[in-house]
């Protein structure tokens, strides 16, 4: 099954809600399929995103389900698990371009692509998300503090001074659930290229 299969896979199972099918035609017609997770680092390929996107999502489901076991559901519904390990990167659609370098290999300059920022909507990264999200489908304020604080101490309103993060972990675990397997499908189940 490609990625793009299982990630529909586990959209159509839980991710219900109205305005779903018109979030689902608006990655299907973005590069949210084809673009890399990342510009240098983890899944920098064709394909990156939508695959980070799964691995999140089943990292946070493993989180919930070694804390919580098989009664999870009582805590986090299985729509909420799939919305906030699966858009939590939505902001990365239509954001990488493909440009040519030359680099050197056995002694010779050879031309090779390589991924480029090129940001067309410059409005943060998870509150970016969240915003593309929320143009499709009602959030919880629980999934939006989640998706807006995935980057933790990596997210630059925290590197600026911001203390709204331990804020929102503090009243929102589901945060810390999301930031944990972001780093954990980022750093243990990716390659970096």
């Amino acid at each position: 099954m490609t990625a793009k299969q299982q990630f529909v896979e586990i959209f159509n199972k839980y991710v219900t809600r109205e305005g779903s099918a018109k979030l689902l035609e608006y990655l299907s017609n973005s590069d949210f399929f084809t673009a890399p997770a990342s510009a240098r680092f983890h899944l920098a390929e064709e394909g990156g995103l939508c695959q980070h996107s799964i691995n999140v999502y089943n990292r946070l489901l493993k989180l919930v389900k070694a804390d919580f076991g098989e009664n999870y559901t009582k805590h986090f519904s299985d729509e909420t698990l799939a919305i906030c390990g699966l858009f939590h990167d939505v902001c990365k659609v239509n954001y990488y371009v493909t440009e040519m370098r030359n680099v050197k290999e056995n002694g010779a300059w050879v031309s090779k692509p390589y991924y480029k920022v090129e940001e067309r909507f410059p409005y943060g990264h998870g509150e970016k998300s969240v915003f593309i999200v929320s143009q499709y489908i009602k959030l919880t304020a629980e999934e939006a503090i989640c998706i807006n604080w995935h980057m933790g101490g990596f997210d630059e309103r925290v590197k600026g001074g911001s203390y709204a993060l331990s804020e929102a972990y503090d009243k929102y675990k589901l945060a810390v659930y999301l930031h944990l397997a972001d780093l954990s499908a980022s750093y243990l189940d990716e390659h970096r290229n």
